[in-house]
């Protein structure tokens, strides 16, 4: 399998998702100068209803609304304070958003799900087989894996890689479902199944400790060595054993078989018999499977870099919002 010229165009893709994500948090400076605008107006309205002497009745005495104004301060401070102790908590876990404890809601370069990625997690619950199987199912069928499988299959058919599939519309559905069921199968035995069976943990814990190589050398090792739901350090059955499988239950069922074509040759004006070799074979099975294992950590070293990655989008976009923002 040639995966280097998919990783280069996925990544590309990824890129340039996240680049128009970015574009359109980013508010116009006129949305930017209108608020700015109203601002004042509501907070001196706020001011005037809230005024004690404004609302007494003629004649009568202003009311007392300094023990309740200073009950409500105190109220609001309590509120805003214990909601930034949650907020800081759940982001820790990577929680802050997230449909399943101890899973998160983010996204590779904006765009890819990154949900069994944990930053700073410290100690953690361990997961539970649904929440095993669930968050895998999310990350599996989440709307921008679609095309990306899309994009997978039309280098596959530009490629004519494995050209018993033929070509034109029907070669590139097949194609498609065949990328997507790869995936599909590789997911769930990586990240679900031996996980539940071996009790390991499927999420992957960035250290974000150290200089580039000691947090590259972690990150390549977390393909060798992974957590178990104890906490313990043990050899990646899930990733080296599942990928192994996926490979072999992949190649060996839906792939190409052997098959004969025929082309004209006008020399002898003969049809010539073409002999076209399987593809379920043992050699392109450990191909497929040594693919997705290098595809994996690849994934992981982008997984441990990402958070500082993604700080410094946002504080460039930050940047160019404060200065839309300038008069």
């Amino acid at each position: 399998m040639k995966s280097a010229p998919r990783l280069l165009v996925g990544f590309v893709l990824a890129s340039s998702l996240s680049t128009i994500a970015a574009a359109q948090q980013t508010p116009t400076p006129d949305a930017t100068s209108a608020q700015t605008q109203a601002n004042p107006a509501g907070t001196a309205g706020q001011q005037t209803a809230s005024d004690p002497k404004a609302q007494s009745a003629p004649g009568q005495a202003p009311a007392d609304h300094s023990s309740s104004d200073h009950s409500s301060s105190d109220q609001a401070s309590s509120d805003q304070d214990k909601k930034g102790q949650s907020t800081s908590g759940q982001a820790k876990t990577g929680t802050s958003s997230g449909t399943s404890s101890g899973t998160s809601n983010d996204r590779l370069f904006l765009a890819l799900p990154n949900f069994l990625t944990l930053e700073n997690a410290g100690k953690v619950a361990p997961l539970t087989t649904g929440q095993k199987f669930k968050v895998v199912a999310r990350g599996t069928f989440d709307k921008i894996e679609f095309p990306w499988y899309g994009v997978l299959a039309g280098i596959s058919q530009a490629e004519n890689s494995e050209p018993g599939y033929g070509q034109g519309w029907e070669g590139y559905g097949k194609r498609y479902a065949s990328a997507f069921a790869d995936g599909t199968i590789e997911n769930f035995m990586v990240a679900a199944v031996f996980p539940s069976l071996l009790h390991q943990d499927p999420r992957f814990f960035q250290t974000s400790e150290g200089g580039f190589a000691h947090r590259a050398g972690y990150a390549v090792s977390r393909i060798l060595i992974t957590r178990t739901d104890s906490g313990r350090s043990q050899f990646n059955y899930s990733e080296i054993i599942g990928s192994a499988l996926s490979a072999a239950i992949s190649t060996n069922t839906y792939h190409p078989r052997a098959f004969i074509t025929t082309r004209y040759d006008p020399t002898t004006n003969m049809l010539i018999y073409v002999h076209n070799a399987s593809d379920r074979t043992l050699s392109n099975t450990l191909s497929v499977w040594g693919s997705q294992v290098g595809y994996d950590t690849i994934t992981i070293v982008i997984k441990e870099f990402w958070p500082d990655i993604h700080r410094k989008m946002n504080h460039k976009h930050n940047e160019a919002q404060a200065g839309g923002s300038t008069p």
